[in-house]
């Protein structure tokens, strides 16, 4: 990555206490997204919908406590369980808000690490350093349910 695309990145990588396959799992099957797909803990997951392939579409949503819904869809580009997925991104809610991040890409590294994961997610190409902040929050708040779920 440039330093111009690393400057318009979100980086987050977490290790979680649960094996590689369980994670990736988590990640794209969508009766266990249902379960913990909440960027803060006051969201609860929505409606969710897997087509996973490459070129297969997803859309996945979250309940705010104030019943705002926060849709995201996109495209996945590169699946290879279990070890990496990519995708495109775009909000389907509150266009205005995150218009800059449209069409931008996830890519999500799964690495063994002992008995557990460490994952690494990169969403690169938001340009707007307000939405890059609030994109860097929620994905931190994403892990942290993704976190929850799997400790449970």
């Amino acid at each position: 990555m440039t330093n111009v695309e690393q400057e318009n990145a979100v980086r987050v990588e977490r290790r979680f206490d649960a094996p590689r396959e369980r994670v990736f799992d988590a990640w794209t099957n969508p009766d266990v997204l249902r379960e913990w797909w909440a960027a803060m803990p006051t969201m609860t997951p929505g409606e969710i919908e897997v087509d996973l392939r490459e070129g297969g579409r997803y859309r996945m949503a979250m309940k705010a406590d104030t019943g705002e819904v926060h849709t995201v869809v996109g495209e996945y580009t590169e699946i290879r369980r279990p070890e990496r997925l990519v995708y495109t991104w775009t909000w389907e809610s509150n266009t205005d808000a995150m218009s800059p991040s449209a069409g931008t890409v996830v890519a999500v590294e799964f690495a063994e690490a002992g008995d557990g994961t460490t994952v690494t997610l990169t969403h690169s190409g938001i340009t707007d350093a307000e939405i890059r902040s609030m994109h860097e929050h929620g994905w931190n708040g994403t892990f942290d349910s993704l976190q929850r779920y799997l400790a449970g």
